[in-house]
């Protein structure tokens, strides 16, 4: 039997709908829109649904961000029943995107430099489990120089707590934990 556990996120526009099945066995993954996730049933059923501008999908969570022009109980409800008419036929293994390339772009380069590896490991240390408990994450895009871009996905994506406190956050463990003269970028998935 399918149960949820609905949980708000810093984000008043997002919420998570935690389930007792795996939703997405590996890794994470966002879509801004219908057509990002046409391979995947259960991405078009809640796309159907008025108002939603983001899903994600980590673990036995989906995290689903709505434009804020509707009431939670009556999205709660249609989020639920699209859940619970697609859980039989959802394949948790699901690939992020039916473009292979696009696969390989979500991968972890291995060319990465010792100073990349060592601020990816710190946010896994320091920082995802937090933003993944909120239904969000963040992902390292690029260090150039000194600038290092991150960027924000789930429910952390249009957040005004992880573009203001958290980043601030963000900031002040990578500056003392890599380089003073560091800085940091956010942008939104």
């Amino acid at each position: 039997m399918l149960r949820f556990r609905i949980q708000g996120t810093p984000n008043p526009r997002a919420r998570k709908y935690v389930v007792n099945y795996d939703l997405k066995t590996e890794g994470k993954v966002t879509y801004k829109s219908r057509s990002e996730c046409a391979h995947l049933p259960l991405g078009q059923a809640l796309f159907t649904i008025p108002g939603v501008q983001q899903i994600h999908f980590f673990e036995n969570v989906a995290t689903v961000t709505q434009d804020g022009n509707r009431e939670w109980a009556d999205f709660d409800q249609q989020v639920q029943e699209a859940i619970i008419a697609h859980i039989d036929k959802h394949d948790p293994k699901f690939p992020d995107s039916i473009e292979k390339e696009k696969e390989k772009e979500k991968e972890k380069p291995k060319n990465w430099s010792p100073v990349m590896q060592k601020i990816d490991e710190i946010l896994d240390e320091m920082i995802r489990p937090s933003l993944q408990m909120d239904g969000g994450d963040i992902e390292v895009v690029d260090l150039e120089e000194n600038i290092l871009t991150l960027r924000y996905m789930g429910a952390c994506g249009g957040c005004p707590t992880s573009m203001s406190g958290t980043l601030e956050a963000i900031r002040g463990i990578l500056k003392d934990e890599i380089h003073q003269d560091l800085e940091i970028v956010a942008i939104d998935f």
